[in-house]
């Protein structure tokens, strides 16, 4: 028996390979499907089923791309419709692989299709289960995702509750836990720092796993939900209707534009240019109008939260970055990439094109600036929770999830000097192209964000609702 966990950080994302005989499954692959092709060739295995706990909302999966160069059939549990073949197995149904048994747990309430895979050993023994968006270590999957239907977060909530305690609770101590999503995912609210545990330790330390009744589950997994992001119901509805494959994307999106071919794409209608360069190689320079989202950062999460999926789309990247720009944003449904410049904003600059640029500061020359100017205004562009948390005296909260509304910055003065900052530094710099794209050129980039800001005697601030 062979199992391994491939965990992509950048999405928080668990896809599973195992594998006894030479036979294999894959569970939840990424739209990126080459690892398991290759991890299977590797072991001289043959893939022999996909199997999928649901319909993802956080990313395209790779479910049709995989089932097209492995002739493996897709595999839901009960209650699944699609636009696309697959096989609906039924609750309890067992299949084989090589010498093991994964059986199906049917376990509405994340959605109605979520399924969780009891995986046996050799000798029928369970030895873990795929828990999907059911079960997460530290938390279980939100039930206000679901698309369609006309049933409540609540309603959805309480079939969560029967289904861990039919389904999950009664499975042994010593089963391990492998779910879909690890930190960092916005598929549960409190998800834990390790990508698996055991259903020992979960019964022990999830809050929803305590003995409650069914009325205080639904309260205490309903409560604090932040709103998903917005490309979630758009992942969701591809995964259910289907998709173009990755071979039609990449050969589309590798398309070399040079300056002049990059400059007519650009004047078109519904077309973006996307800057997927480093945050800190951005502010030097860039092309006018571009948006940054660096490679570097949880791109594709921001990519699909920010960013029309309607639009066309021009890549400027690093030299050999274009291919897992264009891999990296398609899972998350961006599908209309329609190419590159050749020899990136180097190339543009020396056509001796218009450039752009944000002015850099570091934390220490907003604390000189503060005092003497009268239109300076700092932008918090983290989170509401991480704003009350502590924030600069005066400061305006603009969160960057929420900058793809033309209205959240209706209230920002033409005469305002704009010091942007987030956390760290990478989302001030996407904030800052959002800010200068929409017509605000007196900004600038505070380096390092609030980590350096309170190294200064800059007055800092809680908001009453975290107050001690």
């Amino acid at each position: 028996m062979y199992v391994q966990q491939l965990y992509t950080n950048c999405l928080s994302e668990a896809a599973y390979y195992i594998e006894s005989n030479g036979e294999c499954a894959i569970i939840d692959p990424l739209r990126d499907v080459q690892v398991y092709l290759n991890l299977a060739k590797e072991r001289k295995a043959t893939i022999k089923y996909i199997f999928e706990t649901h319909f993802h909302a956080d990313f395209v999966s790779g479910h049709l791309d995989l089932a097209k160069h492995s002739n493996a059939p897709i595999v839901y549990g009960p209650q699944t419709e699609t636009k696309f073949p697959v096989y609906v197995a039924k609750d309890g149904e067992q299949f084989k692989i090589g010498a093991l048994t994964i059986e199906v747990l049917h376990t509405p309430g994340h959605t109605l299709e979520s399924t969780c895979y009891l995986l046996k050993d050799e000798n029928g023994k369970d030895y873990c289960v795929f828990t999907g968006d059911t079960l997460f270590v530290g938390d279980v999957g939100r039930p206000d995702l679901a698309q369609g239907g006309d049933l409540s977060m609540s309603e959805l909530a309480g079939m969560l509750y029967e289904s861990l305690q039919k389904k999950i609770i009664p499975l042994a101590d010593e089963v391990i836990v492998y779910p879909a999503h690890g930190p960092g995912s916005s598929c549960g609210k409190n998800l834990g720092p390790e990508t698996h545990s055991s259903i020992g330790e979960q019964k022990a330390e999830n809050y929803a796993l305590q003995q409650q009744s069914k009325e205080e589950f639904i309260k205490a997994v309903t409560n604090g939900l932040e709103a998903p992001p917005k490309y979630f119901p758009v992942n969701a509805r591809i995964n259910k209707e289907g998709y173009g494959l990755m071979d039609a994307l990449l050969k589309k999106g590798l398309t070399a534009l040079s300056v002049e071919q990059f400059k007519v794409r650009s004047k078109e209608p519904k077309t973006l240019i996307l800057d997927t360069r480093h945050a800190d190689t951005f502010t030097l320079g860039f092309i006018p109008g571009s948006i940054s989202i660096g490679l570097e950062g949880r791109f594709a999460e921001w990519a699909g939260a920010l960013l029309p999926f309607d639009e066309n789309m021009l890549l400027v990247c690093e030299d050999g970055k274009e291919e897992e720009t264009i891999v990296r944003i398609a899972g998350v449904g961006f599908d209309k990439v329609s190419g590159y410049l050749a020899g990136g904003f180097e190339a543009w600059s020396n056509a001796g094109e218009t450039i752009d640029l944000i002015i850099d500061v570091e934390a220490d020359e907003l604390a000189m600036d503060m005092p003497h100017d009268d239109h300076l205004l700092v932008v918090d562009v983290r989170k509401e929770t991480e704003f009350a948390d502590g924030h600069v005296k005066d400061a305006v909260n603009l969160p960057l999830g929420e900058m793809n509304d033309p209205g959240l910055l209706a209230n920002i003065d033409d005469r305002d000097n704009l010091y942007v900052h987030c956390a760290g530094g990478y989302r001030s710099v996407i904030a800052s192209s959002i800010i200068k794209k929409q017509g605000f050129h007196n900004l600038r980039n505070v380096v390092g964000g609030f980590a350096k800001i309170k190294e200064q005697k800059i007055p800092i601030q809680k908001d009453k609702s975290v107050l001690n």
